[in-house]
């Protein structure tokens, strides 16, 4: 593995970012992985693959019983990754991955409950959305940013651009459907901060143990969006 692995010293341990830091970090990565960990150990290996492939945020889920474990574990692991929540879909789960030290918290869908409690407690939601209705809504509740699920279903970057008229200001995570072939259309499209999906980090690489090819995945990620058009 590449001198990147086992980084730690992660600083400010327990301190809550302001939310405008931790859409900063997200939109500075522009991929962010979705992961399911089956066991709280998976995640400091996870970790050094992505950071040695060039990634700097992850999106652990809820999906598992080792997702708050996994998000305590790697929230002071390393200053060179930023950590998020996903599959966030109740006010008590909020308070667990937030006392876990997650920076920002994704929702498949828009909750008033999840998304008021985030902001109560100073850390970024950014809940997902179908519909223009689902974005006013977004809008009222004073967000800036929204995550766009199932994107491929959705239309992919033509929703996004459909969605980008009545809300210009608005700032949109793809996600479902997002691959390498594709992930550079998607991050070209006006109003998309960053993309997420499990390409990056495949359960079955994560099953095997395959760090080398989580790290390999990373870095052809990284380098697909850092290549000019047409390249």
């Amino acid at each position: 593995m590449s001198e990147a692995m086992g980084l730690s010293g992660a600083s400010e341990a327990g301190a809550v970012w302001p939310l405008d830091r931790a859409l900063a970090a997200v939109a500075v990565a522009r991929i962010v992985p979705v992961v399911s960990l089956a066991s709280v150990e998976q995640a400091e290996p996870l970790a050094d693959a992505l950071i040695a492939g060039g990634i700097t945020a992850v999106e652990i889920t809820l999906r598992t019983p080792s997702g708050v474990g996994a998000i305590a574990r790697l929230a002071d692991y390393s200053a060179l990754l930023t950590v998020g929540a996903g599959t966030v879909v109740s006010v008590a789960q909020v308070d667990e991955v937030i006392d876990a030290g997650a920076r920002f918290v994704i929702s498949p869908g828009i909750d008033e409950a999840v998304v008021t409690r985030c902001l109560a407690r100073g850390v970024l939601p950014v809940p997902g959305i179908g519909t223009a209705s689902e974005v006013q809504l977004a809008d009222r509740l004073g967000l800036s940013a929204v995550k766009v699920f199932p994107a491929a279903e959705l239309g992919g970057a033509g929703f996004v651009r459909a969605m980008r008229g009545p809300f210009p200001h608005m700032r949109f995570l793809p996600s479902g459907g997002v691959t390498a072939d594709n992930v550079a259309a998607y991050l070209a499209t006006p109003g998309v901060f960053a993309v997420s999906g499990s390409w990056t980090a495949p359960d079955a690489a994560i099953a095997a143990g395959d760090w080398e090819r989580v790290a390999q995945l990373a870095a052809a990620a990284t380098a697909a969006i850092a290549a000019p058009p047409g390249k």
